[in-house]
């Protein structure tokens, strides 16, 4: 076993797809699934990027994590990601995380798989809260997406929130709490609130809560997803994303507007739309679209964002913008926000992907 051990760790050491002699293709590593209650998310929009990828450029190496954390390289057709039926030809797989190297080891047959960059399709927990990123940052390998610190950061809801404030930026009232018990600072809110777990994606333990008498139930429900909560006031109006790309220069989509008939933008209103619309262009003035791009930039450099991100706004009904969230990992189906928005302005999904790989390279 020492012996297979000291073969794996020094097996080779990485050369960039272009001095392998094999292919001048680049390797990017897809890496989706995750131990995360949106891992079947993940697996749309790992489809949505497989499908929509340049294959005169890149070569695709499917990384899937199962829902207890295990890692697997997949090497058939993505509609079986689509229909998590991909694990039933999938082998072992681990990253290397020595930056000399730049692969993935596969087993039980040691092979190896050169990685040129990373492009992570995982939403939530244990994949968009700057766990897998820091893998990534280890081996030294690109990353098509957000960095450590802003990843972390943007999923915790509180500390965005404080960040964006402290500079300048409009952001709900609201309270975070460690344990589900209520405070004097959370009577003190108004209503209605919404009660939402700190570090969560896809509304997932999210409530709208319109009488005190709930405020126990929705805590317990937001304590399910995560060991803190945060209790936020309801911000009037209506809420507007922004897709941002870039790292030094920055460029976005059109603005979007989302329209609710009733409750809030939940899960199920995400990937259904039943009783919700989404309007794109958002259906403000040319002056307020620009406005929307403009903060969103500068939320986007405030949480220290790279390669991409969806900033996501609420505008009152006096035209002020308030800070919801910023999503690092979108969604990337056909259907999502972010490559709708990006479409609107000019780039199209297969520009997206092609762009955001770019970007991560670049750096």
């Amino acid at each position: 076993m020492a012996l297979l051990w000291y073969n794996v760790i020094t097996a080779g050491f990485y050369m960039p797809a272009n001095e392998r002699g094999v292919s001048n293709m680049m390797n990017v590593a897809v890496i989706f699934g995750g131990r995360s209650p949106e891992y079947e998310v993940s697996l749309t929009s790992a489809y949505g990027v497989l499908s929509h990828m340049d294959r005169d450029r890149f070569n695709p190496v499917t990384l899937g994590i199962t829902r207890d954390g295990g890692w697997y390289h997949y090497d058939g057709p993505a509609e079986k990601i689509l229909n998590d039926a991909w694990q039933e030809s999938a082998v072992p797989a681990a990253l290397s995380l020595d930056p000399g190297k730049r692969v993935v080891y596969t087993f039980p047959q040691l092979k190896t798989i050169p990685i040129d960059v990373i492009f992570p399709v995982l939403h939530g927990k244990n994949g968009e809260d700057g766990t897998v990123q820091a893998l990534a940052e280890l081996a030294g390998i690109p990353l098509a997406g957000c960095g450590v610190l802003a990843s972390a950061l943007c999923m915790d809801k509180d500390r965005a929130h404080r960040l964006a404030a402290q500079a300048g930026i409009r952001v709900p009232r609201s309270v975070a709490l460690s344990s589900p018990e209520l405070t004097d600072e959370v009577r003190k809110l108004g209503l209605p609130l919404f009660v939402k777990p700190l570090r969560a994606g896809s509304s997932f333990g999210i409530t709208r809560v319109t009488e005190r008498t709930a405020l126990r139930r929705a805590l317990k429900l937001a304590f399910k997803y995560d060991d803190a909560a945060i209790i936020e006031e309801e911000i009037p109006g209506f809420e507007v994303g922004c897709a941002v790309m870039g790292n030094g220069e920055l460029i976005t989509g059109i603005p979007d507007e989302i329209e609710i008939s009733g409750g809030f933008f939940d899960y199920e209103e995400k990937y259904s739309l039943k009783t919700s619309e989404i309007h794109l262009p958002a259906r403000v003035s040319a002056e307020k679209l620009l406005e929307i791009q403009e903060n969103a930039k500068k939320i986007y450099r405030i949480m220290g964002c790279r390669v991409l991100a969806r900033v996501d706004q609420f505008m009152t009904p006096e035209g002020k913008l308030v800070f919801n969230e910023v999503n690092t990992i979108p969604g990337f189906t056909p259907h999502s926000r972010f490559p709708s928005m990006m479409r609107e302005a000019g780039l199209s999904f297969e520009d997206v992907v092609t762009k955001a790989i770019e970007l991560a390279v670049s750096r």
